[in-house]
């Protein structure tokens, strides 16, 4: 996916005002209905987006061999775990203009930063739920890995540049990632889904939209040639029809 402009275009090709939209991190809790519970409050926005982010999903097979076998065919075991992965730069010079309400200074930034995905939630001290969200990108995770390097300083020390690498695990069930959907399918929002094995594009349709019958249009708004054999864990968006 392009990554979107680190700065905020002037005008477009109809001459139209640009808005930049930054990466956004979200403090969340789930509710035993399937709600999503943003905490806006305790939240953060890249100053500058990232360059590219990795987005992978795994499955896991048995391979296992009865003694004596030569060989053995691998046998569906489980879906992995959805991982997301990128870098963002966090500057303190004044050359790049500070996001409102957070702090200038990169000590600051870092600060906020670990406050939204790093800190424990007290009441259950153990790391937080956070959504990140960029484009078409939706992920709810949990932090896995935090590493800063710092690349220009003060001459006192105090940094004034760094880059943080950020890597988060996916932490919703299948269940509760279906349960989010299906309340949020009333919205007038572009919708990704992650497709499993046992799931054809038409029950998520059905599930949806309340219509199975327009998977074809879902398929040719993600540029599918097979939707008969879509690989489990492929991300598939669905789009409010009839717009």
């Amino acid at each position: 996916m392009p990554a979107p402009s680190s700065s905020a275009g002037t005008g477009g090709a109809d001459g139209a005002s640009t808005q930049l939209t930054r990466l956004l991190l979200t403090r969340y809790s789930l509710s035993r209905t399937g709600t999503v519970q943003l905490d806006k409050a305790t939240s953060f926005q890249a100053q500058i987006n990232p360059a590219e982010f990795s987005h992978s999903f795994g499955i896991r097979y048995d391979k296992t061999k009865a003694q004596g076998s030569s060989g053995v065919e691998p046998k569906f075991s489980t879906m992995d775990d959805e991982r997301v992965s990128f870098n963002i730069v966090l500057d303190g010079t004044g050359v790049v203009p500070p996001v409102p309400g957070q702090p200038p200074d990169v000590k600051g930034q870092l600060a906020q930063l670990n406050k939204v995905v790093y800190e424990y939630v007290d009441l259950r001290s153990e790391p937080p739920y956070v959504r990140v969200l960029w484009g078409t990108l939706i992920f709810f995770g949990r932090l896995e890995s935090l590493k800063a390097q710092y690349t220009l300083f003060k001459p006192g020390g105090d940094p004034l540049r760094a880059k943080v690498d950020l890597s988060f695990v996916g932490a919703m069930s299948k269940e509760e990632e279906r349960r989010v959907t299906q309340r949020a399918s009333t919205s007038d929002q572009t919708r990704t889904v992650r497709m499993y094995g046992n799931e054809s594009i038409g029950q998520v349709c059905e599930r949806i939209y309340g219509d199975p019958s327009v998977f074809m249009q879902v398929a040719r708004f993600n540029g599918l040639t097979d939707f008969r054999n879509i690989p489990p864990g492929t991300v598939l968006r669905f789009p409010p029809l009839g717009k």
